[in-house]
């Protein structure tokens, strides 16, 4: 088994009886189970499964073991019937949506990252496309982990699917290539972002065109503070008024969600030396600066649990605060209910400071309901963390191990009922 490539696949099952969705590819184990159980335990899904895939170096084709199941996996067999056998993207163009753009950051996580680089400017830069061509087995094991789950839900081989995706992809790649050497593409530096917007904009391919010219733009950032401060320059920069600007914002955001909405490049703007809770209290000033403010500076233990945001956060949140970047901080809040369903401590080795951050989180988070998040889905998320702060360890280690009083330990549990 030595050298063969293995990785895993987490798939859901939203309803019982529903069909399995493909919701998760990675080559760590421990993340794939991991997420598994946190879906079980939030009550999003009926089911979730998680299968070990191994590629045999001769047929080049992944062998599939179930290592997890976790719900209702089993379902009553029925005549399978294939209501659409056209495989969910056609054209080059179907490769740009949003939803196209998470499943290849899925599948290409480990490479983008060593690039440092998103799906937007893979899609979008000519030298990263020929990085990820020439790496042959990257791109070649990105088509296979899509395929496998694509076959088996439409009832085709996987060979016939490769085939489909291999040839998309090749048309992908040689489009934006020939494009790029034609040197129509915008070039921001030189023209301005204003004015490349204001060209392109009755373009039929311009959020494609203004795409490519954003991505060079941000290439030469080495870091991902880098990356989103060459970003907001370009907002800065952007059309005072009219479509060109509604062109321009909105591919800028496309980029800084995907920067946000990845743990690595949150966590290079909140800080990296943050332990959870400072972590979610930071991107929930971030994506509500003005909101969290405000009740910074009328609840004292909100303020306590909230940590200075960098300057490049600060500047981050101050556009946040419009309503340019919506998804962007619809992202950043979807981090923050994940990461508050999940099972790590927000105070590691602080049992009281644990309860202090959760109850700040909670008012901050409440506060910030409505536009970005769902007011049950708060209240879902912070009854799931309740409960671990009744497990007999956490009460164990929040009392102290019986170094208080029997008085001081009645007060401490009654403070903590009050706060779960």
């Amino acid at each position: 088994m030595n050298g063969q490539q293995v990785h895993y696949e987490l798939f859901i099952r939203r309803t019982p009886g529903g069909g399995w969705t493909l919701d998760m590819a990675t080559e760590n184990r421990a993340a794939a189970i991991s997420n598994a159980e946190e879906l079980m335990s939030a009550g999003k899904v009926a089911a979730v499964r998680v299968t070990k895939e191994t590629l045999h170096p001769e047929t080049r084709e992944f062998q599939s073991v179930t290592i997890l199941n976790l719900g209702a996996t089993e379902t009553p067999k029925k005549k399978k019937i294939v209501e659409n056998l056209d495989p969910l993207c056609v054209s080059p163009q179907d490769l740009y949506t949003v939803h196209a753009r998470e499943r290849i950051g899925r599948l290409l996580e480990g490479w983008l990252e060593r690039k440092g680089a998103t799906p937007f400017e893979l899609l979008h830069r000519a030298d990263l496309v020929e990085e990820l061509e020439a790496s042959g087995t990257d791109l070649q094991h990105a088509i296979q982990k899509v395929a496998i789950p694509e076959a088996q839900a439409r009832g085709l081989s996987v060979h016939e699917v490769i085939r489909t995706f291999t040839t998309l992809v090749e048309r992908t790649i040689d489009r934006l290539l020939k494009d790029f050497r034609k040197g129509g593409m915008p070039d921001l530096d030189k023209e301005g972002f204003a004015r490349a917007a204001e060209r392109v904009s009755r373009d039929p391919e311009r959020a494609y065109l203004l795409g490519a010219g954003v991505a060079v733009c941000i290439a030469p950032a080495r870091t991902w503070p880098e990356k989103i401060s060459r970003l907001l320059d370009l907002a800065d920069a952007a059309p005072i008024t009219g479509p060109p600007r509604g062109l321009a914002l909105q591919t800028i955001e496309q980029p800084l969600a995907e920067i946000l909405g990845s743990r690595t490049g949150l966590d290079h703007v909140i800080g990296l030396d943050l332990d959870l809770g400072g972590q979610l209290a930071a991107m929930t000033r971030l994506a509500a600066c003005d909101t969290i403010d405000a009740l910074m500076r009328i609840e004292p233990s909100v303020a306590k649990i909230m940590p200075p945001l960098s300057e490049a956060a600060t500047r981050l949140a101050r556009w946040l605060a419009a309503e340019d970047f919506q998804s962007v901080r619809v992202a950043i809040t979807k981090r923050v209910v994940r990461d508050l369903n999940g099972p790590r401590r927000l105070r590691p080795g602080d049992a009281a400071g644990e309860i202090e951050v959760m109850r700040g989180l909670a008012m901050a988070l409440t506060a910030a309901a409505g536009s970005l998040l769902q007011p049950e889905d708060v209240q879902a998320a912070f009854s799931q963390r309740s409960r671990m702060l009744v497990t007999s360890d956490f009460v164990e280690s929040y009392l102290g191990g019986g170094e208080r009083t029997a008085r001081d330990e009645a007060e401490a549990l009654m403070w903590l009922v009050e706060n779960v």
